[in-house]
């Protein structure tokens, strides 16, 4: 069964104190940040230096999990160290009437802790939830993972209760001596969009519904 992992209360990692205002040590919000993310950046060390690696993650319950193959030199280290897992949604930019207040809205959310493999058992549930996460309905419709592929992968996870968010939403913070500067000042929103599904050439099967609903 998932434990479900919160958010404590800040710690000398997590304690944000740069624009603390920005900060929340909200459950439901990171969550929220991790489930609208299809990859994370992942930073560790070994003998060759500091990395800072991406790579596809998902959320189940409180934990946000990975996967690769078992030779993978990520996937040793961090069984072996603490690391920092970071995501980034950046939602818009941020126009003011000076050049240093200047701005993004973001929604981002970094989490440390120590990544564990798991299990045989759990690792096929937890595969099974990344291509929901990736297509919801398509997993019922593909053929499901074979022993050998398995047992070449492994799949890890780190609790989500070590972290913190930090989010800007909103117009530009100007200074009251540049209220008067006569430019054009606001935000620039970016969304990330379905494009419409390209079929495989050769394909002729009917388009499933959730291909149908992905740009609707």
């Amino acid at each position: 069964m998932e434990i479900m992992n919160k958010p404590t209360a800040p710690t000398p990692r997590t304690q944000v104190k740069r624009v603390a205002e920005y900060a929340s040590y909200d459950a439901a919000l990171l969550h929220a940040i991790v489930d609208s993310a299809y990859v994370c950046h992942i930073a560790f060390g070994d003998a060759n230096g500091s990395h800072c690696i991406p790579t596809a993650c998902w959320r189940l319950g409180g934990h946000l999990y990975i996967h690769g193959s078992n030779g993978s030199r990520m996937l040793k280290r961090l069984q072996e160290q603490e690391c920092c897992v970071t995501i980034t949604h950046v939602d818009g930019l941020v126009l003011a009437r000076s050049a240093f207040n200047h701005s993004m809205n973001y929604r981002s959310a970094m989490i440390y802790g120590r990544f564990e493999a798991v299990d045989e058992a759990h690792k096929r549930v937890a595969m099974e939830a990344f291509m929901e996460h990736i297509v919801p309905g398509r997993q019922a419709e593909i053929r499901a993972g074979n022993d050998k592929e398995y047992a070449a992968t492994t799949v890890m996870r780190i609790a989500l209760a070590e972290a913190a968010c930090k989010t800007r939403t909103g117009p530009p913070n100007d200074d009251a001596e540049d209220m008067d500067i006569p430019v054009w000042t606001g935000v620039l929103p970016l969304v990330t969009t379905h494009g419409a599904p390209v079929v495989e050439q050769g394909c002729t099967l009917p388009t499933p519904a959730y291909v149908a609903a992905w740009d609707a």
